[in-house]
C-alpha cells in the first residue's frame, strides 16, 4: 500500500515539475513575443528618465508616454533577462513609430537621447554667439557669460595665451541633449576650431608662417571684410602683401571691434577720431596684426589666411552688392573711391 501511495506522489510530483515546466515556458515564449512586437504610433514620443531611476520606475514612464505596451510584468521580465534593467541611462530620449521594447530599452541603456541642432553662423562675435546659443535652448545666457569669463575654462579649452575664447567658437551646426552644460558646449566648439584649422594648416601656402592665434585673428578679418566667398582669397593677398611691407592693415572691421571694447557698442558710423584713436584692435594705429580675434572665421576664411591668392594688390574698396574693387597702388586706390563711394567716375589711369 505505501509503495502505491509512493509512487502516487513521485507521478503527481513528476506532473506538477512538468506543467510547471511547460508553463514557465509558455511565459518565456510570451515574454519573448511581447520583446520583439513592435509596439506605437505615428509621430515622436518624448519620455524624460530621471537619473537614479529604477526599471520600475521607467518601465511606468514608457507605458503612460505609449511608447511599449502597457505589460509591465513582460517588460520588467524582458530587462532583467537581457541585463537592461542595470543599464538604465538618465536622459531625454524621443521615440518615433513602431518600436519593440527591446529596441526601445536598448536605446535607454546606450545613452541614444535626443539631440537639439543649432547653427552658429559665421563672422559672430562671442556677445554675438550666446544669444544665439540661448534661443536653441541651451542654457541661460547668464551662464553662458560666467562660463566665458571661467579662466580655469579658458586654460582647458588651452586658450590661456589668449585669455578668451574670442575667435575661436567655430561656426558650425551642433547637436547637444538638453541639459548640456555650458561648459561642454563651449568645449566643444573650440575643439571644432581646432579640427577646422588643422586641416587648413595641412594645405597651408609655402612661405606662410602666421601661428594658429595669428591664422585665426586674420581669418577673423577676412570673414568681416567680405561675405563673397570667391573675394577672400584675395583679400587675404591683399593683407599678406601689407603686412610684408610693415604697412598698416586699416581695416574697419578692427575700428568697429575696438570702439566695441571702448563703448559696449557700435553706434553704426566710423568717425575720423576713431581712425585716429590709439588701440591694440585699430589697425588704423597699429601695425600688424591686432592682439586676437575680432570674430569667429568659417573654414574658407581660415583657408583663404593660410592660402592667400598670387596677387600685387595692396588695397580694395567696397564697391557695391558686397564686392570690392582691388588696387595695386593707392592712385588706383583713389580713383575707385571716388567711383563706388562718391560717386564719380574714375579718372583714366595715369601711364
Amino acid at each position: 500500500m505505501l509503495k502505491k501511495i509512493a509512487c502516487a506522489f513521485a507521478v503527481l510530483i513528476a506532473l506538477a515539475a512538468c506543467a510547471a515546466f511547460v508553463a514557465w515556458k509558455w511565459w518565456q515564449a510570451s515574454v519573448d513575443r511581447f520583446a520583439e512586437t513592435a509596439f506605437g504610433a505615428d509621430g515622436e514620443r518624448v519620455v524624460e528618465i530621471p537619473r537614479g531611476a529604477g526599471m520600475k520606475r521607467v518601465a511606468k514612464i514608457l507605458m503612460d508616454a505609449g511608447v511599449v505596451a502597457k505589460d509591465e510584468r513582460r517588460l520588467l521580465a524582458m530587462a532583467k533577462a537581457r541585463g537592461l534593467d542595470r543599464r538604465v541611462k538618465a536622459g531625454e530620449f524621443a521615440f518615433a513609430g513602431a518600436l519593440t521594447p527591446i529596441e526601445v530599452l536598448e536605446r535607454i541603456a546606450s545613452g541614444r537621447v535626443k539631440l537639439y541642432t543649432c547653427t552658429v553662423p559665421e563672422g559672430l562675435r562671442v556677445d554675438e554667439i550666446v544669444p544665439v546659443l540661448e534661443k536653441c535652448g541651451y542654457g541661460a545666457r547668464a551662464d553662458f557669460e560666467k562660463a566665458l569669463a571661467d579662466q580655469k575654462l579658458i586654460e582647458r579649452a588651452g586658450l590661456g595665451a589668449h585669455k578668451s575664447f574670442e575667435g575661436y567658437l567655430f561656426p558650425d551646426t551642433y547637436a547637444f541633449p538638453k541639459g548640456a552644460r555650458p561648459e561642454a558646449i563651449l568645449l566643444k566648439m573650440v575643439s571644432r576650431f581646432r579640427e577646422e584649422y588643422a586641416q587648413a594648416d595641412k594645405s597651408r601656402q609655402a612661405g606662410i608662417s602666421l601661428d594658429m592665434h595669428q591664422t585665426a585673428t586674420l581669418a577673423s578679418i577676412i570673414e568681416k571684410e567680405t561675405g563673397v566667398a570667391v573675394e577672400r582669397p584675395r583679400i587675404s593677398c591683399v593683407f599678406h602683401n601689407r603686412l610684408k611691407k610693415k604697412m598698416k592693415l586699416q581695416t574697419d572691421p578692427t575700428v568697429i571691434y575696438a570702439k566695441l571694447m571702448r563703448y559696449g557698442f557700435f553706434d553704426g558710423d566710423i568717425r575720423r577720431a576713431d581712425l585716429e584713436y590709439k588701440h591694440p584692435y585699430n589697425t588704423y594705429t597699429i601695425k600688424g596684426l591686432p592682439p586676437g580675434p575680432i570674430a569667429s572665421a568659417g573654414r574658407a576664411a581660415l583657408d583663404a589666411a593660410l592660402n592667400p591668392m598670387k596677387c600685387d594688390d595692396l588695397f580694395f574698396v567696397a564697391c557695391g552688392g558686397g564686392t570690392h574693387q582691388f588696387c595695386p597702388d593707392y592712385d588706383c586706390h583713389k580713383r575707385w573711391v571716388a567711383e563706388c563711394q562718391l560717386g564719380k567716375r574714375p579718372a583714366p589711369a595715369r601711364k
